[in-house]
């Protein structure tokens, strides 16, 4: 590096091995998307999600039924990278305002500018760092919503950062934390849990089949010198109890369930970690408490424990005449859609009205 380029701050960019990036840090192309726009949308064209970025899932669907018109107030309970708010800010063409809510201080922060950067500043959009359980709290600073969406998918942004611990596809540090400045990291979970305890979480949180196999072998590994710490950690244990029960399994077929057990138990502890559900219950509970008389909720689960507890919800406010309406049936996105993005596959969308 020049003498020039140092003080300038200027970094060499970062070159591959061989023809193409192999970690998170080389694939730079994709997490600047203003710069590489041609590789972005190469990458979006296969059906994968750029590393870095965040593709908002059932945009139609969603402005379709909360049909926002200007002068609206409105709250994106789970700001993310910011797909959804630019579409929903856009729909106010000026006049009205957002509030987003992240619990991740890492990506809020991003999200924030980005969002200033194309046109959408503090006289439209507030961004805040904090927990959707404590919208009562948001609500008494800003009055009643006309408009609420809740994105319950974690960001690609953050599985695809090996430092944040969320996939078990990449070599990091066992965490899973939405907010890694609170609580307990997933390691230092699984070092103190119980059996019992874990083969629970793996059945209620994932519907894991071999919870109590996959729950006594972590508890076992973490009882020696070699604890559990990192997600190919994790990672291994699953795949030694599972590697026996697949051996019968053609090659294919073998890979897919490896994968779809290691993606349910770090599902399973991810919501442990983070409270998911009772963060979740406490969202549902108060959200009639913040909305205006007509005005409407958009929720998307990406999963059966989430989408129990928003139909469960919604019934009962209905029932109790808090809600005028609410979704009989789940909205799914379009064949087109999912073939475009493989994360909307397990998606379901559910609304509300208020009385």
């Amino acid at each position: 590096m020049t003498e020039e380029n140092r003080q300038s701050g200027h970094r060499r960019r970062i070159h591959y091995r061989g023809t193409h990036p192999h970690t998170f840090e080389e694939k730079y192309k994709e997490r600047q998307p203003e710069k590489y726009a041609d590789t972005v949308a190469h990458v979006i064209s296969k059906g994968s999600t750029p590393a870095g970025m965040h593709i908002p899932i059932m945009v139609p669907e969603i402005l379709d039924f909360l049909q926002i018109r200007p002068g609206q107030q409105g709250l994106d309970a789970t700001l993310g990278y910011g797909g959804h708010t630019r579409h929903m800010l856009e729909q106010l063409k000026g006049s009205g305002h957002i509030y987003g809510l992240d619990a991740d201080p890492i990506e809020s922060a991003k999200t924030a500018k980005r969002l200033a950067d194309q046109g959408f500043g503090p006289e439209i959009l507030t961004v805040r760092q904090m927990n959707f359980a404590d919208i009562d709290l948001l609500a008494k600073e800003t009055g009643p919503f006309d408009f609420v969406l809740a994105d319950l998918g974690v960001s690609s942004m953050q599985i695809d950062d090996p430092a944040r611990g969320f996939s078990y596809k990449t070599e990091g540090p066992l965490d899973l934390r939405l907010n890694p400045e609170k609580g307990i990291s997933a390691a230092q979970r699984l070092q103190e849990v119980t059996k019992p305890e874990l083969e629970g979480m793996l059945t209620e949180n994932a519907d894991e089949p071999y919870a109590a196999d996959i729950a006594r072998a972590i508890v076992k590994r973490n009882k020696t010198a070699q604890k559990i710490l990192t997600t190919t950690d994790l990672r291994d244990v699953i795949e030694d109890v599972m590697a026996p029960k697949l051996s019968g399994l053609p090659a294919e077929e073998r890979k897919k369930e490896m994968r779809r057990t290691c993606q349910r138990v770090f599902q399973a502890v991810r919501i442990d970690v983070n409270s998911e559900f009772e963060v979740l219950e406490a969202f549902m509970e108060k959200l009639p408490g913040i909305m205006k008389p007509g005005g409407r909720i958009a929720i998307l689960t990406f999963h059966s424990g989430e989408d129990r507890i928003v139909k469960k919800a919604f019934r009962y406010f209905q029932r109790q005449g808090i809600y005028s309406d609410a979704a009989r049936d789940v909205v799914r996105p379009s064949a087109e859609e999912c073939r475009r993005n493989g994360r909307a596959h397990s998606t379901k969308m559910r609304w509300a009205i208020k009385a």
